[in-house]
């Protein structure tokens, strides 16, 4: 894909401080990363958690960069280079991204749900629900990026501001009508969303998640609500009324105010008639409904994903037809059962509390009396310490037996990963833990122990492919291991 631009008209709704040099310059390419420079690039210098980009702005240039846009100049400045001063460099990329591109969120309807748990799942539901109703769409999310029927990796739950934009371009040339995307605290507040025209917002609910970045809670909640203040006239917020930071999203925002709710009133309402390890049956918007997937975490989601259809004109019965179907994102209650002892496995991405309670919840909802629950799991490392004990704290507390592990302990030592863990647990709740630092291990030791008919997680890692140990990412699937366990069981 070639975009060859000029300077002044992509940087047309960028609030401009002064500048320096041919603002006709022509524009190759746009690059936050100096090490992607080429002939033409126009880099922009954007201050970032690990690096300031203002450092690299003559190694830009060395490469080929023909015009600069940074929030300081530099004290010298190169002839021939046109240099941009601007406010806030971060919020200019998405803008200048958009106009680079052909404004592609102006050609499609783009539909972002945010909050700590049931992003993906919900994305995804929606980018399935609205590929069966023959519609060709995009997703942007954790798992992967779809542009309708192709996949391409996922690197960031968001990506980068220029990447979103170039992505959306190409979603539109495919003929796409509408994208589904997951949008991260991390991007509202890095301004990665900047320039995308919404159609929706989704709010799913907020808990303890990302303290490692945003440092409270109350600043966590201040961005998520962020990505509502800035939706505009003509697209609709859909809010979580049950979560009770859920109603703080729609305070300031232009878009029309929606909510849906299992228990209060709500422009989406809904009811749970029965959940079990079949599925669950609801009432929504007073129709009765079968689904495929499980637990009442799953249910909000369901009630989401028709709230937007709705807002979106559908009709209520095809869409539920369409919807009851569906089985959501990889690595979110994947089910696997062992052939001879009837083990029930389950892999979930759960990694924050309030995930991993969620989960538990539902399985102790819906298992007989005699099963025995085994969770493995464990926490990543150089992320949210605080919540490591928690997590060990919530898995003794609601299984039978718990094995703390490894989970992607990055540039930490596992054990003193493990050891934050483990410090969570009372006398009686270390009595039910064993600490197995392999995580291959501990989840064959997990099916050992296991008798007929019962019930093991393993959760944090869900769809990853990888452990990231020391810079190096190692090949491992959780949903590989566990099979593998149960064939082993089976011969």
């Amino acid at each position: 894909m070639e975009h060859i631009e000029l300077l002044e008209d992509i940087l047309a709704g960028a609030a401009i401080i002064h500048h320096t040099g041919d603002m006709q310059v022509l524009c190759g390419s746009l690059c936050i990363d100096s090490r992607k420079v080429v002939k033409n690039s126009v880099f922009i210098a954007v201050r970032g958690t690990l690096s300031d980009g203002h450092l690299f702005i003559d190694k830009a240039i060395e490469l080929g960069a023909t015009a600069i846009v940074c929030e300081e100049r530099p004290a010298t400045v190169k002839a021939g280079v046109t240099y941009v001063q601007v406010k806030d460099s971060a919020a200019v990329v998405g803008l200048m991204a958009n106009e680079y591109y052909g404004c592609p969120s102006a050609q499609l309807k783009v539909v972002g749900i945010t909050g700590t748990n049931g992003k993906t799942t919900t994305a995804t539901l929606l980018y399935q629900l609205y590929e069966r109703m023959g519609y060709k769409c995009g997703l942007i999310s954790t798992v992967q990026n779809m542009i309708h029927d192709k996949a391409e990796q996922s690197t960031h739950t968001t990506p980068d501001a220029i990447s979103i934009q170039e992505l959306m371009r190409r979603m539109a040339d495919a003929g796409c009508t509408h994208v589904f995307m997951e949008v991260s605290s991390h991007a509202v507040h890095q301004k990665r969303i900047a320039g995308i025209r919404f159609a929706g917002g989704v709010f799913t609910n907020i808990t303890h998640d990302h303290l490692d970045y945003h440092k409270t809670f109350d600043e966590y909640i201040k961005v998520k609500k962020c990505f509502f203040d800035e939706l505009p006239e003509g697209a609709f917020a859909l809010t979580n009324a049950d979560d009770k930071r859920g109603m703080v999203m729609l305070q300031n925002t232009r878009a029309e105010k929606n909510t849906y709710s299992l228990r209060a009133p709500a422009s989406v309402k809904g009811k749970v008639l029965e959940n079990n390890l079949t599925g669950l049956v609801m009432q929504v918007d007073g129709q009765e409904a079968h689904f495929r997937m499980i637990g009442t975490f799953n249910a909000y989601n369901l009630l989401a994903v028709y709230g937007v259809a709705k807002l979106l004109g559908e009709e209520k019965m095809h869409v539920l037809e369409v919807l009851s179907g569906l089985s959501g994102a990889a690595g979110r209650f994947e089910t696997y059962m062992s052939t001879n002892d009837k083990i029930l496995g389950i892999v979930d991405y759960a990694h924050t509390p309030d995930a991993l309670i969620n989960v538990l919840a539902t399985i102790n909802q819906l298992r007989t009396q005699g099963q025995q629950l085994i969770t493995v799991l464990g926490c990543g490392g150089d992320r949210d310490k605080t919540k490591r004990p928690i997590m060990a704290e919530v898995a003794c507390e609601h299984s039978d037996k718990a094995i703390l592990t490894s989970d992607n302990p990055r540039s930490e030592d596992p054990e003193m990963i493990l050891n934050d863990m483990e410090a969570g647990l009372t006398g009686p709740q270390k009595r039910k833990s064993l600490r197995i630092t392999d995580r291959r291990e501990a989840i064959k030791v997990a099916c050992t122990i296991a008798g007929a008919g019962d019930i093991i997680l393993v959760a944090g890692k869900g769809h990853e492919t990888y452990q990231d140990i020391k810079g190096v990412k190692q090949h491992f699937d959780d949903r590989e291991i566990l099979t593998e366990a149960f064939e082993t069981l089976n011969k």
